[in-house]
């Protein structure tokens, strides 16, 4: 899942049904497992993106997002605190 491509809705689909596969096999793995906490790691990410595209040198603008974006916020949010 760290390499998947999310370029259209469809991609995005995928993503999300991989990303609930690894809930379900891998839960000691997400650091939010309730969708309270999981919801607020979210909204914390959305708003911190922007300083992981810029620190891992992603010519990446969170304010123009696109489907990539979203699956980046929902893969960090599993474990963001």
């Amino acid at each position: 899942m760290n390499h998947f491509r999310v370029p259209d809705r469809q991609a995005f689909i995928q993503f999300l049904d991989l990303l609930t596969t690894d809930f379900s096999i891998n839960p000691e793995s997400w650091g939010n497992k309730t969708v309270p906490d999981f919801l607020e790691a979210l909204a914390a990410y959305a708003e911190d993106i922007q300083g992981y595209y810029d620190n891992t040198g992603q010519n990446t603008d969170a304010d123009k997002p696109d489907w990539q974006t979203f699956a980046d916020i929902f893969k960090g949010a599993r474990g963001y605190e």
